[in-house]
């Protein structure tokens, strides 16, 4: 592992706690219940109206949404969740599904008292707002959903593991270097900047603390 002192991928993310920070959020955790973590960040007052942003299938929430939390946080009261199994979110459960998800991220908004918002989501986080927005119409004011294949096929799947050549969705989704990093950035990103596998196992590397 890449000292921190040397670690592009840590540099870059104590600058994004410095942005959250000036833009009025803190980094915070609530046990929702008594088996169930919630990290996220969020701000110290909210009397501005009640923004969440889901992010996706990959690096924390910080690292989705630094351009929209500092543009947002001027008229919102913006929280950035870490959805479970992703940064400091844990839990005991055994339970995987976006149901469980968008039930958590509500019981984390009842925790904090706040009984109606709005929910951007982008790619697997898509899928967690479309839930919140169907299971609690009642609480979920808006819904934006962004680059989510909520509506995706079993062939949509399967043709998308072929077309990236694994067996498992995990080895594509969870990759554990950097050839396989730079497959699934391949994939997903349309603008590619080449980046050397240093830099790309660095960011495995701190993705897994």
């Amino acid at each position: 592992m890449v000292p921190f002192c040397l670690s592009f991928v840590s540099i870059y993310g104590s600058f994004l706690r410095r942005c959250l920070a000036s833009a009025g959020l803190s980094s915070q955790s609530i046990d929702i219940d008594s088996a169930t973590t919630i990290t996220f960040w969020g701000p110290t007052a909210t009397s501005k109206p009640p923004l969440i942003l889901l992010h996706g299938f990959g690096p924390h929430g910080i690292w989705q949404w630094r351009p929209q939390i500092c543009f947002f946080s001027r008229q919102f009261s913006v929280y950035v969740p870490d959805l479970l199994f992703f940064g400091g979110s844990t839990t005991e459960s055994t339970d995987r599904s976006e149901i469980f998800q968008a039930t958590s991220i509500a019981k984390l908004m009842e925790k904090l008292g706040i009984s109606r918002y709005s929910v951007v989501g982008t790619s697997y986080g898509g899928l967690v707002a479309y839930r919140m927005a169907s299971m609690w119409p009642e609480r979920v004011e808006k819904v934006v959903i962004a680059s989510s294949a909520a509506n995706m096929r079993r062939m949509d799947h399967v043709e998308l593991m072929k077309r990236a050549k694994v067996d498992k969705v995990d080895d594509l989704l969870l990759p554990s270097s950097a050839s396989q990093l730079r497959k699934l950035l391949a994939l997903s990103v349309f603008r590619r900047l080449f980046m050397p596998d240093f830099i790309l196992n660095d960011f495995i590397d701190v993705s897994q603390i």
